[in-house]
């Protein structure tokens, strides 16, 4: 992402942090750009801002919940340091809290790789499981859910509802799973409906090939 803003996920779910030294306008243009960028990852999402330092007054708090919200993004929390931030915060209807001074500038997002999460459980339809890394679930992904990740996905189970890997612009990310047979996979910005080869008996995965989506047998290491 941006030098200006990061994305980290956790058991608290996604945490947007942006850089409070940054001019305004160019905080909400580079904002504003990588939403639209990676909107399969963002849509729908529900996450933490987190401002650091910078004091917000109360009409650029309405801007960031305006931006924020045209691509469907629901603010949960913000966290800041100023308690003008957190006022202008509670009197937009968002729950505030302290956050510690930053001890180093927001910087570049880690990359989606180097940090996983691993979920044991059943994704249900409505349901939707989003984080910045690479996911692995152990379980199955029904009709109606969505599995979204900034690297690659990784169902031991049945895969049947949508999948999106490299949803940050990772073109790299594959999808495997035990079952692959999903109601719609995406990969960066490819996307299909029924790749070629979905359905064979067996794990399947999935990856990027000269520009489209491809499926073959997930295939253990071969032993010399």
């Amino acid at each position: 992402m941006s030098d200006l803003i990061s994305i980290k996920g956790g058991r608290d779910g996604l945490r947007l942090r942006l850089d409070d030294t940054a001019d305004w306008q160019v905080l909400t243009e580079a904002l504003k750009q990588q939403i639209t960028q990676n909107s399969g990852f963002f849509a729908g999402a529900r996450l933490t801002l987190e401002i650091g330092d910078r004091a917000l007054s109360d009409a650029q708090m309405a801007t960031l919940l305006d931006l924020l919200q045209h691509y469907g993004v629901q603010i949960e929390s913000l966290g800041a340091t100023a308690r003008e931030s957190r006022n202008a915060a509670r009197a937009s209807g968002v729950t505030a809290r302290p956050l510690p001074r930053y001890q180093e500038p927001a910087g570049p997002a880690p990359a989606a790789e180097s940090d996983g999460m691993m979920v044991t459980r059943t994704l249900r339809s409505g349901q939707v499981l989003r984080h910045h890394g690479n996911i692995t679930l152990i379980g199955d992904v029904n009709p109606g859910s969505e599995l979204i990740a900034g690297g690659s996905v990784v169902v031991w189970g049945r895969m049947r509802g949508l999948v999106h890997a490299g949803a940050l612009g990772n073109a790299e990310a594959v999808v495997c799973a035990l079952e692959l047979r999903p109601t719609q996979l995406r990969i960066a910005d490819q996307i299909t409906r029924t790749p070629d080869g979905v359905g064979r008996l067996g794990p399947e995965t999935a990856r990027i090939e000269d520009g489209r989506i491809v499926v073959e047998p997930w295939e253990g290491p071969k032993r010399g």
